[in-house]
């Protein structure tokens, strides 16, 4: 998908849909909702395979609750997404359905994605559903993750829906044409970017922090989206869900929106999950000289240069690297648990067996099981 006509080649698409597209004076437009059906219709006969992420939860339900303003504590959204979920899924049903498509649903937390086994399950979920040409909708379980586990905004998580079912494309609609050299409600001179070809520090620099009134994320998240996609090797477009026939009009390659580019050098699945998914569960400090020789000659972690680890952890776990200075330089999976590291730090590969009794590998991480920032 390097370019935007290659796009009528994708199969699968994953398109986040953000609550000010679907929301109209704070509560959810079943003739929004019905004009994007109409689009998820023509995609589905076409052949298309579609998942929605879709926003509006928390906004539905504030002032369903007779709040007069969208909450900002853990509890009372947790409240506001229970009450919203209904009745956005209510109105997600009846659209789709009016162009003969089911939908499911499926809430997700951080731990769905971060423990590789239920990772896999709700991908076969998943694959199944649209299989079946059924449209799931997804959107992150508010009502029980806590702060700390959160996935955080839905620009997020729909990257990584759309990293988990493997999409060929993943489209953010959102109030707004796409990436601007300057934000275009202060700025009438700002100009849209039509393509980014790689997301750096410069681009999300442009993209700010700002987000809508109604939203979590700004442009800022889902620039950062959009480049971690194209690190696994995946197109994406930002573009505004009111412009009409959006979709039909991207799929057909006009240009509309943002087009982020693929890298040509990709991390394969595994490692993209340890990179943004992969919760670690403890800590590894190491010094100067396998700092050195895991980013820049890219070997494998060896106990020799372990000085300290941080926490409690078991074989196969995802851990944290980080050099003497804290600085965070990666995360792999461990072929050693904690107290075992604790014996053989600091000691040549030969001493493993000597000291253990035992030897899984002579490394502690494989550079195959390990990913360097």
């Amino acid at each position: 998908m390097d370019t935007r006509q290659d796009l009528k080649k994708a199969k699968r698409l994953v398109v986040k849909v953000g609550s000010s597209v679907i929301c109209e004076k704070d509560a959810v437009s079943q003739g929004r909702l019905r004009a994007l059906a109409g689009q998820f219709g023509q995609l589905n006969r076409r052949g298309y395979e579609t998942i929605i992420v879709s926003s509006g939860a928390v906004a539905a339900g504030f002032r369903k609750l007779g709040l007069h303003c969208r909450p900002t504590t853990l509890k009372l959204k947790q409240v506001c997404a229970a009450a919203g979920q209904v009745s956005l899924m209510i109105a997600w049903e009846k659209a789709l359905g009016a162009f003969d498509l089911k939908c499911a649903q499926i809430l997700l937390t951080a731990d769905d994605f971060s423990d590789r086994s239920r990772f896999l399950n709700a991908r076969n979920t998943f694959i199944s559903l649209v299989e079946m040409g059924v449209v799931p909708i997804v959107n992150e379980n508010d009502t029980v993750a806590v702060e700390e586990l959160k996935v955080g905004d839905n620009d997020t998580l729909g990257s990584m829906v759309a990293n988990l079912t493997e999409a060929d494309l993943f489209i953010n609609l959102t109030d707004l044409d796409g990436l601007y050299d300057s934000d275009p409600r202060k700025n009438k001179s700002a100009k849209l970017f039509l393509e980014v070809p790689k997301v750096d520090k410069n681009v999300l620099n442009l993209a700010g922090t700002d987000g809508g009134p109604l939203g979590t994320g700004g442009m800022f998240t889902k620039v950062r989206a959009a480049g971690r996609l194209a690190d696994r090797g995946l197109a994406s477009l930002i573009a505004n869900g009111h412009t009409r026939d959006v979709l039909i009009r991207i799929m057909a390659g006009e240009e509309l929106g943002t087009f982020f580019k693929p890298s040509k050098k990709t991390r394969k699945a595994r490692k993209h999950w340890l990179a943004f998914a992969a919760r670690p569960k403890g800590s590894i400090i190491v010094d100067q000289g396998a700092a050195l020789a895991l980013v820049e000659r890219g070997k494998s972690l060896l106990p020799g240069g372990i000085v300290d680890i941080v926490g409690l952890f078991d074989v196969g776990d995802p851990v944290s690297i980080a050099d003497r200075t804290g600085t965070n330089i990666g995360v792999g999976l461990t072929n050693y648990s904690s107290p075992e590291i604790k014996l053989i730090k600091g000691h040549t590969s030969k001493y493993i067996e000597k000291t253990l009794g035992y030897s899984h590998s002579e490394e502690v991480i494989h550079r195959d099981n390990l990913v360097i920032f």
